[in-house]
């Protein structure tokens, strides 16, 4: 072989062997680069997955729950949300009882306060307060809790372990305001019933469930110094097979979108 050759060659050899460490750093730096490519383009967080959802709720937030409900189906396809009312100490026992359910919205924090080991930790998502209901046109011109006591009156309230019989007692206490009862109900709808159907002459409910009634009760506003302040605690459910859309709705119930849906109906700001 010709000394030129052998030279060439040699060369060769010697240019190769410097070109492969180079490559391989060369393609080390393109790896992270790659990496952090994908890291960007991943989403910050998922929605969560469409689900079947059943949200035991206050009798007194039935109307607004629906349009709220429809309206949160509507922003997320796929998920749908089945309401079951009923007074908060019905609600209650049903989880003791261990109903199938996604999430719990009551009518007191006393209610949810005693359900710790069966919710996760609930968020305030409206308050209420109370008014008289008194029958078609006023007839007897009540006006304040006192007229309540007159015995010629037929009052109907919540029974006292509902919410908002407990708050009935609690005001109409703190006014030194003696009321005998013609019946106590279950929930407060079922006390609206009774007034709006003649066969009570006024009874005290929430504000938003009178407003609902139109000209069949007169609502008779009691001033804040007499009233009480009803809170609406919302809480997912240890029991929910769903637990990422419950916690999005509960979430969602504090949203704007959510908030004007319950201010617009007349409860208020949590």
């Amino acid at each position: 072989m010709s000394p030129i050759l052998t030279g060439r060659r040699a060369a060769a050899v010697a240019l190769t062997a410097l070109l492969v460490p180079l490559a391989a750093c060369g393609s080390g730096e393109d790896k992270p680069a790659a990496d952090a490519s994908a890291s960007a383009s991943a989403p910050a967080s998922a929605e969560p997955k469409a689900a079947n959802l059943t949200v035991l709720a206050a009798s007194s937030l039935t109307d607004v729950f629906k349009t709220a409900g429809a309206a949160y189906e509507k922003a997320h396809p796929g998920t749908k949300v089945t309401f079951s009312f009923a007074g908060s100490q019905e609600l209650a026992a049903q989880v003791k009882q261990g109903a199938p359910a996604d999430a719990l919205v009551t009518a007191d924090t006393k209610t949810m306060d005693g359900l710790t080991a069966e919710t996760g930790t609930p968020a305030i998502i409206a308050k209420n307060r109370l008014v008289i209901a008194a029958g078609k046109g006023n007839p007897f011109k009540i006006d304040e809790l006192k007229d309540l006591a007159d015995t010629k009156l037929k009052v109907v309230l919540a029974a006292p372990e509902v919410p908002v019989g407990r708050y009935s007692k609690e005001i109409l206490d703190k006014q030194a305001v003696t009321v005998k009862p013609v019946s106590q109900e279950p929930n407060v709808r079922a006390v609206l019933s009774k007034v709006e159907l003649g066969e009570a002459d006024a009874g005290l409910v929430y504000k938003t469930d009178s407003a609902k009634s139109g000209d069949k009760v007169v609502s008779v506003d009691i001033p804040d110094e007499q009233n009480a302040v009803a809170s609406y605690p919302a809480a997912t459910l240890k029991g929910s097979k769903n637990t990422e859309a419950a916690a999005a709705f509960v979430t969602w119930l504090s949203s704007p979108e959510a908030q004007k849906i319950l201010q617009d109906a007349g409860f208020q700001k949590a």
